[in-house]
């Protein structure tokens, strides 16, 4: 049997040992060839436009991975790790709200060279973005559809949409603890009724009682979370303005004026409506 092997990420084994190195394990030959332009011949900036778009995919399949365990920890009252793993997705929610910024150094002209051979792609169809969308509690039904032609992604939104949310099991947690949180029947929406009052009176008890102060610090990063969130859509708006104004976006989204409409949604809105309470 010869000893010198292929490893798993292409460095060499001798006698059963490694020879990895920085490049084989990140695979860094595969990533630098992954960014396929369409425009003949390349245009200069659109290296520049998948990066940024790679690149936010890595970032929104991190955040997944560590929302995920977020759901395990409160599961089994794990609070105060829970709320180390969620602070590490707001960081990287941070860095994403920066990222966008680097598309304003493309000029409009610069983005019309390439911009034709994008079609029908568009942002609007990141699954992983709208997964993280559901993980977080904005469940639109209607969004599942969009993504019925990838049976991937269908499939993977579907388990998320079926799937207890942040907000769920923060509440579930809330209730180990003695919280009376009780949410309207099936089907009836009570954003600002008689439910909606008594659960933000009782989550109230986080930022009064110095016992609840675990769940106060849990409670805060999803706060994080969701007003990051809502600034990356801020900042997503203003570049996409800057760079095709108000025309309809790649794939026939609609541009500028959907955008728009997302920026009031919140995924957390009683913990916002605490702010009102108390003050």
């Amino acid at each position: 049997m010869d000893r010198n092997q292929t490893g798993p990420y292409g460095g060499i084994t001798s006698g059963g040992h490694s020879s990895l190195d920085y490049n084989s394990y990140l695979m860094v030959e595969q990533l630098k060839n992954l960014q396929v332009c369409q425009s003949e011949p390349a245009h200069h900036d659109e290296p520049l436009f998948i990066i940024i778009h790679q690149t936010y995919e890595l970032w929104f399949k991190l955040i997944i991975h560590e929302l995920d365990l977020v759901v395990e920890l409160m599961a089994k009252d794990q609070v105060r790790t829970a709320t180390h793993f969620m602070r590490r997705a707001v960081a990287i929610m941070r860095l994403l709200v920066q990222q966008i910024h680097i598309l304003e150094t493309m000029s409009p002209v610069d983005f019309l060279g390439f911009r034709h051979k994008l079609n029908p792609a568009s942002g609007f169809q990141s699954s992983q973005f709208r997964e993280i969308e559901f993980m977080a509690g904005l469940k639109e039904e209607r969004m599942l559809m969009h993504f019925k032609t990838d049976s991937v992604a269908f499939a993977e939104l579907t388990k998320r949409f079926e799937a207890p949310s942040l907000k769920d099991c923060f509440y579930a947690l809330l209730r180990q603890h003695g919280f009376k949180l009780t949410m309207p029947p099936s089907g009836e929406e009570d954003e600002e009724g008689k439910y909606a009052e008594a659960r933000v009176l009782e989550l109230c008890r986080l930022y009064q009682e110095d016992q609840l102060g675990e769940l106060h610090d849990l409670a805060e990063t999803l706060i994080d979370i969701d007003e990051l969130i809502a600034l990356w859509r801020t900042h997503h708006v203003t570049v996409v303005k800057r760079i095709i104004g108000f025309k309809r976006g790649t794939g026939g989204s609609e541009g500028v004026a959907y955008r728009r409409s997302t920026l009031v949604k919140r995924c957390f809105q009683d913990l916002w409506s605490v702010r009102t309470a108390l003050t």
